[in-house]
C-alpha cells in the first residue's frame, strides 16, 4: 500500500529539516512577524478583505460555493514561458483574470457554476469561457483544464448530488476533514510529491478551496470552521519571493543560477519541493510567532485574523503591490495544474 501523505505543515517541517537548497532564517522570521503584526493593527490582514473585492461572489450569493468550487479546481499557471502577463480578461492578470471569465461566462448565459454542465464540457466552450482580451493568447494548459472540469465534475454529480456544497457539509465543521475530503474525491487538487524517502502534500489548491469559503463566509455557516489551525499557506512561485526579500528565506548558489537561467522545472523536482515546503514551514513559524507576540504584548487584538490563510492573502498582495521592486529575485517556474 503508498505510503499516506505528511500533512502541508507537518510536510514543510520535514523539508526544511532535508533541505538541500535552502536555508531558513530566524532574523528573518522575526522581520516577518512584525510586518505581520503591523497588517493586523491596520487592519490590511481582515477576513472582511476577500468580500470586498468586486470579482469575489457576496456570501448571500446563492451560488456562492460553487462559484468558488470551479475557480479554485482552474486556479493554476497563468503565465507562459515567454510571458507572465499577457494572457488579460477584462483588463485583470493572474488569478484575477479567472474570475473574470468565470463572471463573464455567467452573464453571456453559461450554467458555469453547475456541476451537470460543467462535467460534460468540451474543449470550444472551455476556448470560448477564457478567451483573452486580445483574442489571440489563450489561456495555458487549456486541455488541462476541460481535464479538471470533467474530473471534478463528474464525482460531483456521482455523489454529492452535483453541489459542492454537499461537501462542505459532510466535514461537519472541520477544515481538516474538508482538506481531506477535496484531496480524495477530486484527483486534481492531489498536490503531493515525494521528497527524502518521504511522501510529502503542499496542497495549494485544495488549502485554497477551504480558505477561500471561510473568507467569503467570514468564518459563518457554510465558512465556520473549528479546526483552521489545520490550514496553512497556499505555496506557489510568488510568495517565495516576498520570504526572501524579508530575509526568512535564503537560496543557495546553485538554486539561484538554476532560478537566474530561467529553467523550467519538473513538478516533484526536489529544488521546486524545497522552495514551496520552506514556505509553508516559514509561514507556520511566523504565524505561531504573531500570536506569541499578541498575547503576551496586545492582548486587546482580536486573534480571529491570525491564521496562514490571511497571512498568506498579505503576502500575496504585498508581492503584486511591489512587484517592480522585487523582480530582482528569481522565481521557479513549474507548468503545473497544481498552481
Amino acid at each position: 500500500m503508498a505510503q499516506p501523505a505528511l500533512l502541508p505543515r507537518e510536510s514543510g517541517e520535514y523539508i526544511v529539516k532535508n533541505a538541500k537548497y535552502i536555508k531558513v532564517s530566524e532574523d528573518g522570521l522575526k522581520n516577518l512577524t512584525q510586518e505581520i503584526i503591523k497588517g493586523i493593527q491596520d487592519k490590511v490582514i481582515d477576513v472582511n478583505n476577500f468580500s470586498q473585492h468586486d470579482l469575489h461572489p457576496k456570501p448571500t450569493d446563492a451560488f456562492a460555493a460553487e462559484w468558488i468550487f470551479v475557480v479554485d479546481t482552474l486556479n493554476f499557471c497563468f503565465w507562459t514561458p515567454t510571458d507572465y502577463t499577457k494572457y488579460k480578461v477584462d483588463g485583470y492578470t493572474g488569478y484575477f483574470a479567472l474570475c473574470a471569465a468565470i463572471n463573464r461566462a455567467m452573464k453571456d448565459g453559461l450554467d458555469i457554476t453547475n456541476a451537470e454542465f460543467y462535467s460534460k464540457i468540451d474543449l470550444e466552450t472551455v476556448k470560448k469561457i477564457f478567451r483573452s482580451d486580445d483574442g489571440e493568447t489563450m489561456v495555458p494548459l487549456l486541455e488541462e483544464r476541460l481535464k479538471c472540469f470533467i474530473e471534478v465534475g463528474t464525482p460531483l454529480c456521482d455523489k454529492w448530488q452535483g453541489k459542492f456544497e454537499n461537501v462542505i457539509k459532510a466535514a461537519n465543521g472541520s477544515a481538516l476533514s474538508l482538506l481531506k475530503l477535496i484531496v480524495q474525491e477530486f484527483p486534481c487538487f492531489r498536490d503531493e510529491a515525494d521528497y527524502a524517502g518521504q511522501r510529502v502534500s503542499l496542497y495549494k489548491r485544495a488549502q485554497i478551496l477551504v480558505g477561500d469559503i471561510w473568507a467569503c463566509f467570514r468564518g459563518k455557516g457554510l465558512g465556520s470552521f473549528t479546526d483552521l489551525y489545520h490550514i496553512t499557506m497556499f505555496a506557489d512561485y510568488r510568495v517565495p519571493q516576498v520570504l526572501v526579500h524579508f530575509g526568512s528565506l535564503f537560496y543557495t548558489e546553485e538554486l539561484m543560477e538554476v532560478l537566474k537561467s530561467d529553467k523550467l522545472m519538473k513538478n516533484g523536482d526536489p529544488m521546486e519541493v524545497e522552495i514551496r515546503g520552506a514556505s509553508i514551514y516559514i509561514v507556520e513559524r511566523v504565524k505561531d510567532m504573531v500570536l506569541q507576540e499578541l498575547n503576551e504584548k496586545y492582548p486587546e487584538i482580536s486573534k480571529d485574523n491570525v491564521n496562514s490563510i490571511l497571512i498568506d492573502h498579505f503576502l500575496w498582495d504585498y508581492r503584486r503591490r511591489y512587484a517592480k521592486e522585487l523582480e530582482y529575485i528569481p522565481f521557479h517556474k513549474v507548468l503545473s495544474v497544481y498552481y
